[in-house]
């Protein structure tokens, strides 16, 4: 018999691998040979394949069939392969045309009763097959709605194994996918909702305008919580292609709202203070998974009650806040995901954590202790520093600006930043890197005096002088001037001023 090939994906962290699948049916003991890495899942996918192809009413042949997937250096793992496995051993057996298989990619799980079952991570599959010239895909008809917003790719939905037959046999028509409707997601609650809290309010619009991160502190009910739920609206939307890195990330997480359309309002993602390092950073049996920090891909990264994080949790973050990835290695390899988020901290100012200060009943070494659980390397990647105090009667006689708002501000401010770097390739302040602000971008020195007098106080690093330069810059864009002047720097450096905290 000939020896048949089918097509499928391999996937890696958020990279898809096209893999070509060899089958040869000839003389020899019966036994079913499966090379190229496969993990215990992809093992399995022998009896599941065939008891699909019996039950969908064809013979299963008696005779040595070796599957070989390539390339084999490569770790195969799920069970996202069952389809291209049963069409490459029926191809080898002649019921498939080869030239229906080529250019086609299968993917799906098989039911013994030869059901398309769902699998993880079909997105980015799917767009690592069109970018390898692939032309057309059969996937789960349950998945067809994610399938469909890879565009440039000929996409099929079936739902058990004898439809991709006559499918690929007869050129029987398959689902499509239907064209999808607009980002319903709700928009994120109004600003106007905070009452107060005017520096706290003028920090989270500076990070938003910049890209920067920011650490609120006051005691409970000052509405540190709402500031950060809030701060998402205040974000530029997605960019298309933003929006499908990021759904790429929530197809491998097993995320993805299902008959949705990309979403372009930029997440926000809170994860409880238990949380493990596996579900901070990703982690899991096999090739790891994607965690809460890249759930937040261009978005938002809230860590309420930061204190009582584990102090080896929240220096994991200065990686990813720096690079914008996160790697993750196993014996079985390394993989990369994107993890370019805002980071957001809420504290209270002691364990007591009382309405009013002058309620507390902690010691002062107490307080100091509690807020020294965020260590001097995290606190130095965070450019801006807000401290919120109870709420009184006179300043809730006001309402406070809305989104739209500040929202406009913000975008202005963004706007100035991608047309002053857009041709170096940055597109916000917190991007640039210092040595650019300090030479091709250099102040004039009267006006980076006070970062002298803080390197020199010992009060400032140089990565904090860095990150002051740029919340500066942010600064200038937001009032409309061409470059800081001394008075921004020094507002800068209020906000990176540690007594804030």
């Amino acid at each position: 018999m000939p020896i048949a090939r089918a097509y499928s994906v391999a996937l890696v962290g958020v990279d898809g691998h096209v893999v070509e699948i060899e089958a040869d049916v000839g003389k020899g003991l019966p036994k079913f040979h499966l090379l190229g890495l496969p993990d215990a899942a992809l093992n399995e996918s022998k009896d599941r394949v065939r008891a699909a192809v019996v039950n969908t009413g064809f013979t299963w042949t008696n005779e040595k069939i070796v599957l070989a997937l390539s390339p084999a250096n490569l770790r195969k793992t799920g069970s996202g392969f069952d389809v291209a496995l049963a069409c490459a051993i029926l191809g080898a057996g002649e019921v498939l045309p080869q030239p229906e298989l080529d250019g086609t990619v299968l993917m799906g799980e098989l039911a013994l009763d030869g059901r398309l079952r769902p699998v993880r991570g079909l997105l980015p599959c799917l767009i690592a097959a069109r970018d390898a010239g692939m032309r057309r895909a059969v996937v789960p008809a349950a998945m067809l709605a994610e399938a469909g917003l890879v565009e440039g790719l000929e996409v099929h939905g079936a739902t058990c194994l004898a439809d991709v037959l006559d499918f690929l046999r007869t050129g029987s028509a398959l689902r499509r996918p239907e064209p999808l409707g607009d980002d319903e997601v709700a928009e994120p609650p109004d600003l106007a909702d905070v009452v107060g809290q005017d520096d706290a309010r003028h920090a989270i619009e500076i990070a938003a305008a910049g890209g920067h991160h920011v650490l609120l502190v006051g005691p409970p009910g000052t509405g540190k919580t709402m500031l950060a739920q809030r701060f998402v609206g205040l974000l530029p939307r997605l960019q298309p292609q933003e929006a499908l890195a990021l759904a790429a990330v929530r197809s491998v997480a097993g995320r993805l709202p299902p008959g949705q359309a990309l979403t372009t309002v930029p997440p926000f993602v809170a994860p409880h203070h238990s949380s493990s390092m596996a579900a901070l950073l990703g982690g899991g049996s096999g090739v790891p998974r994607p965690g809460a920090v890249s759930l937040a891909h261009r978005g938002v990264l809230f860590l309420d009650e930061a204190p009582e994080w584990g102090a080896s949790l929240l220096d994991s973050l200065r990686t990813p806040l720096e690079e914008g990835e996160v790697r993750l290695a196993r014996a079985e390899g390394t993989v990369q995901y994107p993890a370019r988020f805002q980071l957001v901290l809420a504290a209270n100012p002691c364990p007591c954590a009382p309405a009013h200060d002058r309620d507390c009943v902690c010691p002062s070494l107490v307080r100091r202790r509690y807020l020294g659980r965020l260590s001097g390397p995290l606190l130095d990647r965070v450019d801006l520093r807000a401290r919120m105090f109870p709420v009184t009667a006179l300043t809730a006689t006001g309402q406070g600006e809305d989104t739209a708002s500040v929202r406009a501000r913000v975008l202005a401010a963004r706007a100035a930043a991608a047309e002053r770097w857009g041709a170096l390739g940055w597109r916000t302040n917190a991007e640039v890197p210092g040595p650019v602000l300090r030479t091709r971008f250099a102040l004039p020195r009267s006006a980076i005096r006070p970062l002298d007098a803080g390197l020199r106080s010992g009060q400032l690093t140089a990565r904090g002088a860095d990150r002051a330069l740029r919340v500066a810059w942010t600064l200038a864009d937001l009032a409309g001037h061409d470059r800081p002047d001394a008075d921004l720097v020094e507002t800068a450096l209020y906000f990176r001023d540690r007594r804030a905290a």
